[in-house]
């Protein structure tokens, strides 16, 4: 078993015993190629909380500072994770994104960008679109509900409550046309934005 599949299987079995985990539409993720996993983002446990969708090894942007210890460093590697500094443009975490994608793995790019807060998805930053749009691969809608009261900010200690995971359907990007890849970017968004509003409002009432 690989370190990934170790850390995945014990880091998820913990996590849904302890917040009774509840995944909807699993079956909708695709079980092969290069897809964007976009999630909802309302809490640090996001990233595993969308782990929960598929058993594949999800690469996914991480802040440079988990990476400061050799443990950090050997653990967040091994799970995937491609380390960037944090309030930049890093270009050499984006061409890693899209080299996994290249390659035929999923990558998770949280579309609202920093943590937000309350029921309504924020607007979303272009990115996931982008990478859709370019590599043709599919972007996949998850809605996080009940994460965000599990450790609101300015809260030191964790509280114990249900989280759903919600998955929608996958959205292709649009065809080109004579558009340019940022014209069909924005209409890719604008698409995401209401399938993402769709399942976070979804698992949010399942989480409730």
């Amino acid at each position: 078993m690989s370190f990934y599949r170790f850390a995945r299987a014990v880091v998820l079995s913990g996590l849904k015993v302890l917040f009774r985990v509840r995944v909807v539409g699993r079956e909708l993720v695709p079980r092969s190629g290069a897809y964007i996993v976009a999630p909802t983002h309302r809490s640090i446990l996001d990233v595993p909380f969308a782990a929960f969708i598929t058993k594949r090894t999800i690469r996914f942007l991480a802040k440079e500072e988990l990476f400061s210890s050799s443990f950090g460093n050997t653990l967040f590697t091994a799970l995937g994770a491609v380390r960037v500094e944090r309030g930049t443009a890093d270009r050499a975490a984006l061409r890693a994104l899209e080299a996994a994608l290249a390659e035929g793995s999923p990558v998770a790019v949280f579309p609202e960008g920093t943590r937000g807060s309350g029921p309504r998805v924020r607007p979303l930053f272009d990115g996931a679109a982008y990478l859709a749009v370019k590599l043709g691969v599919p972007i996949v809608p998850v809605g996080v509900g009940g994460s965000e009261e599990i450790l609101p900010k300015g809260k030191r200690f964790p509280r114990i409550r249900r989280v759903a995971v919600v998955v929608g359907s996958p959205i292709e990007p649009p065809a080109l046309d004579g558009r340019t890849r940022r014209t069909a970017a924005t209409k890719l968004t604008d698409e995401l934005a209401a399938e993402l509003q769709r399942v976070f409002t979804d698992a949010l009432l399942i989480a409730d």
